[in-house]
């Protein structure tokens, strides 16, 4: 994407942009330690699925990077301060599963080895995460046609992963091939991803964005002008239920009365097939603050009660297609992700 990196590994060190301080500006975290990545991750400077595991992944190196004994023992406590960071995002937690894996299998792996072997596998993860996002931008491509108009909620672009996006590669995608499109990206309060990050990410690649308040939605769609909606995913379950940023949930329901097609771009990273159904999927909820507060400006009474969800769940069926690397997920879904995977 242009002039920027979500997150680089460079020197030893993990360069987190910091996007509590977008649109105003734009400047990096560097994590020296594993603590440093846990509270990017906790803290939402860094944010969206794919781009917390592979954070997560470097954190796991950064927490054994100096120590000179004990590094499967340090290198488990890194894993199981990660996972405390943020329960919903199956990427993850994906990530840590696949460093427990080489841990595992490297027990009386020489320390500095078995370091390396940490580092590559968190480098590797990064770019098949930049690989994979690409092309889930080239097969949800072929859903787009001239002059759709796309609804998308919160932040699925490069901001999001390591590089594209998954519901922006789409956009981008499509942008590049000329099939001029416009999107409506919804404002995604409390923390305004999409006013604060998408609208910055499309406008900074040239694609016709209009930023619309969360409850707009609805009178867009009666007006006939949205054609799709595309959003990302933090988790998705073996039947399909899809977690994503709270208010999707609603998107989903309108489109289903509207005759909108509903679709969710993730990569095969974010499903998690240990679960049937959505309701199995921990939902986060967040610090009331978020609520209360814009740029640390009160706009409620600080003592009213405050329900913060940061995710809900989309059932399948107000789903219409996953939009993956491996290609279009149609239904019956339950089959179609297991066949999905046993290609895999």
């Amino acid at each position: 994407m242009k002039g920027f990196k979500t997150l680089y590994f460079k020197s030893g060190f993990l360069y987190i942009l910091d996007q509590k301080k977008l649109p105003q500006k734009l400047s990096y975290i560097k994590c020296k330690t594993v603590k440093d990545v846990f509270r990017a991750i906790k803290n939402m400077h860094v944010r969206g699925a794919p781009a917390i595991g592979v954070a997560a992944g470097f954190g796991v190196y950064l927490g054994i990077k100096n120590e000179k004994k004990y590094i499967y023992k340090k290198a488990k406590q890194s894993i199981e301060l990660l996972k405390k960071s943020r329960p919903t995002a199956r990427n993850l937690f994906w990530v840590l599963e696949r460093m427990e894996k080489i841990l595992e299998e490297n027990k009386t792996t020489a320390p500095n080895a078995l370091k390396k072997k940490i580092l590559k596998e968190a480098k590797t993860i990064y770019e098949w995460e930049k690989k994979v996002a690409y092309q889930i931008g080239k097969e949800g491509a072929k859903l787009i046609k001239k002059g759709d108009r796309i609804l998308t909620i919160c932040n699925a672009g490069a901001l999001a992963t390591v590089d594209w996006g998954t519901a922006l590669s789409v956009i981008y995608i499509a942008s590049k091939n000329k099939k001029n499109i416009k999107v409506y990206a919804l404002e995604t309060r409390p923390l305004l991803q999409g006013a604060r990050l998408t609208c910055w990410e499309l406008k900074r690649e040239g694609v016709d964005t209009i930023l619309i308040c969360d409850n707009a939605a609805a009178k867009l769609m009666a007006e006939g002008k949205i054609d799709k909606i595309i959003v990302g995913a933090d988790r998705i379950t073996l039947n399909g239920d899809t977690a994503n940023k709270i208010g999707t949930l609603n998107l989903a329901i309108l489109a289903k009365y509207f005759n909108i097609p509903f679709y969710v771009a993730a990569p095969t990273s974010t499903f998690d097939l240990s679960l049937e159904t959505g309701s199995q999927i921990p939902i986060e909820e967040r610090d009331k603050k978020e609520v209360l507060f814009i740029n640390n400006k009160p706009i409620a009474p600080l003592d009213v009660k405050v329900y913060n969800p940061a995710f809900d769940v989309t059932p399948h069926t107000l789903i219409t297609a996953f939009i993956t690397e491996r290609g279009i997920i149609q239904r019956p879904f339950r089959r179609n992700i297991l066949k999905t995977f046993k290609e895999r």
